[in-house]
């Protein structure tokens, strides 16, 4: 039996390490009413036209790309603005050489594999502060559908809206603390693997069928993952700052795994959606982040005085915006949150 060989989404190792300071000095923030700053500051601001633009790629590719993501804002209050001219037919784009943002989603195409930022992070200059193709400054890309240009993979409208998804604050279900994956995973090798590669590098079955668990074969090409890489990108996330809906089998942030990857045929991990459209779970999800109304934050205000008055420094060798303060940074964002969320329901 041969398994299947397969990249997972990843962004790069330097990107992971930068986000992961700026999210330990957060947590360790995250008290005395300072939730807000874990838990909405990811998200972009209610009501907000947020810029998209294109590195490479032709007019019908970025139509297409904008057509997929209006199930995405049909379900939410938010816009996602492309650019186009509908003079020309022309959508907005980016340079590696912009020192402004021309957008908050910045697409590539150039890069290995499918990847995203996360929510704000898009435009967060700490990120990617050292140089590097991937990052919030404005010459970084923070979006990529590797590939599209040349060959777009089957459901690609599916991969659309997972990425974009993620460039609004979504995170991947199958890490969802309210799923069962962490405890469907095949993590170990069968019992007595003897490890074998293929030509390829990939991890299979040895000559008595037994199977690589799953940081065994994600060790092995095409991701060569180290077991830290396997933990930050597939087990639960537990942290409780972070709000997570039920588990949705349905939805379009639910990764498809090959079978072997879980204990049990069928899984209860495994997605039971198509893959390409929206869930009613995902389209929740938005109407929780990007509401139409704001009953369920009335306490908005006292929460954003808490951060206002209480974030520190930020963290040491982590710059902000143009080499300044991170807690300023984020002060100015928590200002730009606040009011806008105020505007949108005045």
């Amino acid at each position: 039996m041969e398994l299947e060989s397969l990249p997972l989404e990843s962004l790069p190792d330097e990107v992971v390490a930068e986000i992961e300071v700026r999210d330990r000095w957060r947590r360790a923030k995250a008290h005395g009413g300072l939730e807000f700053l874990v838990t909405d500051i990811g998200k972009w601001p209610l009501g907000k036209t947020v810029r998209v633009a294109f590195l490479g790629g032709d007019d019908q590719l970025h139509a297409d790309i904008a057509e997929a993501t209006k199930q995405i804002t049909d379900a939410c209050n938010l816009t996602l603005d492309f650019g186009r001219n509908d003079g020309a037919g022309t959508f907005r784009r980016w340079t590696t050489a912009d020192t402004a943002f021309a957008a908050e989603i910045r697409v590539s195409f150039d890069q290995q594999g499918f990847f995203s930022l996360v929510g704000t992070d898009s435009t967060d200059t700490a990120i990617g502060a050292g140089g590097g193709p991937v990052g919030g400054n404005p010459g970084q890309r923070s979006l990529n559908l590797g590939g599209f240009t040349t060959n777009r993979p089957a459901q690609w409208e599916g991969t659309v809206r997972h990425e974009f998804l993620h460039a609004l604050g979504f995170h991947h279900s199958h890490q969802n603390m309210r799923g069962t994956c962490e405890g469907e995973f095949r993590w170990d090798d069968d019992h007595q693997y003897e490890p074998v590669q293929n030509p390829a590098g990939v991890f299979v079955p040895d000559s008595q069928g037994r199977r690589p668990g799953i940081y065994t074969f994600l060790a092995g090409a095409p991701n060569r993952w180290p077991r830290a890489k396997v933990d930050h990108n597939l087990r639960t996330v537990e942290a409780p700052d972070l709000v997570a809906g039920p588990f949705d089998a349905k939805s379009v942030m639910l990764y498809r795994f090959p079978e072997f990857f879980y204990k049990s045929t069928p899984s209860s991990c495994a997605p039971s959606g198509d893959g390409q459209n929206l869930s009613d779970g995902d389209k929740r999800g938005l109407e929780l982040l990007y509401p139409h109304t704001m009953a369920a934050v009335t306490d908005l205000q006292a929460r954003v005085d808490a951060v206002l008055q209480s974030l520190g420094a930020g963290p040491e060798g982590v710059p902000g915006a143009n080499g300044g303060d991170l807690a300023e940074a984020y002060r100015s964002r928590v200002a730009e949150l606040a009011a806008a969320q105020a505007e949108a329901v005045s």
